[in-house]
């Protein structure tokens, strides 16, 4: 295990990113917060500030869908930090339609921002820690990328596509100073996952999920199904059992 102590975090005025900001944070990891929604970004570097006085949160606008925006911000925060010791490329957007229901638009900005916003995400990561001669990129997929489901189609194939980007960065990159972890997150509570009225089976809260995730990412694991329970078996689950049962899930 490597203390990261420069840490960028995408998607961190919200769920998952403002978890894992909070549990760095009190490791004592200094902050590298970005976001579309600036003002509850600025809320965060205020609490997380007064909370853990030795540590440093800088905060920058960013929405992943303007590419070069990514880049500029990625290498802002270098200057202001110094170093980048982890990024983790948490930003993302769920609610798709089923194919063919005229939801083209809604399943085009997924794949967008989920996967094209990745790669840029991750291009910029990279070339940082190529410089640099060492780093650690988080990629967060999901178990939806494990199978494809009707309710999850451009979901799944987005984080899908994630995972296989992160494979083949790490494939890149073995046997150098450069990390690279891929999480597939089970259902987790956050504004992304608790939007419908009915109650999403086997939703975990998020203090049980980021602790989940968090173990994984300090460990450094290539891959990691969090939380292991259920999702390590009900992954298997997904991938084995017929369409047909799959599909109904």
């Amino acid at each position: 295990m490597t203390f990261r102590k420069n840490v960028l975090i995408t998607g961190a005025s919200s769920g998952l990113g403002e978890a894992m900001a909070r549990k760095h944070a009190a490791l004592g990891s200094n902050l590298a917060l970005c976001a579309r929604r600036t003002e509850r970004l600025l809320a965060l570097q205020e609490e997380l500030s007064r909370a853990h006085p030795a540590i440093k949160v800088a905060v920058h606008h960013l929405d992943v869908d303007h590419h070069d925006q990514v880049f500029e911000v990625f290498r802002q925060f270098r200057r202001e930090l110094g170093s980048l010791d982890r990024v983790i490329a948490n930003a993302g957007v769920g609610h798709g339609k089923p194919i063919g229901t005229g939801g083209f638009e809604a399943n085009a900005r997924i794949l967008r921002t989920n996967l094209v916003g990745c790669l840029a995400q991750t291009e910029a990561a990279v070339e940082i820690f190529r410089e640099q001669g060492a780093g650690h990129l988080v990629a967060i997929s999901s178990v939806s990328a494990v199978r494809g489901l009707p309710h999850l189609t451009a979901y799944g194939a987005s984080k899908a596509g994630v995972a296989m980007l992160a494979e083949g960065i790490r494939a890149s990159l073995l046997d150098t100073p450069i990390k690279v972890t891929t999480l597939f997150p089970g259902y987790i509570e956050s504004e992304l996952t608790t939007t419908g009225d009915e109650p999403t089976p086997m939703m975990v809260s998020t203090e049980k999920g980021v602790t989940a995730m968090m173990k994984a990412i300090e460990a450094e694991q290539p891959e990691a199904t969090v939380p292991a329970w259920p999702w390590i078996p009900m992954s298997f689950l997904m991938r084995h059992a017929p369409l047909r049962v799959v599909a109904k899930s």
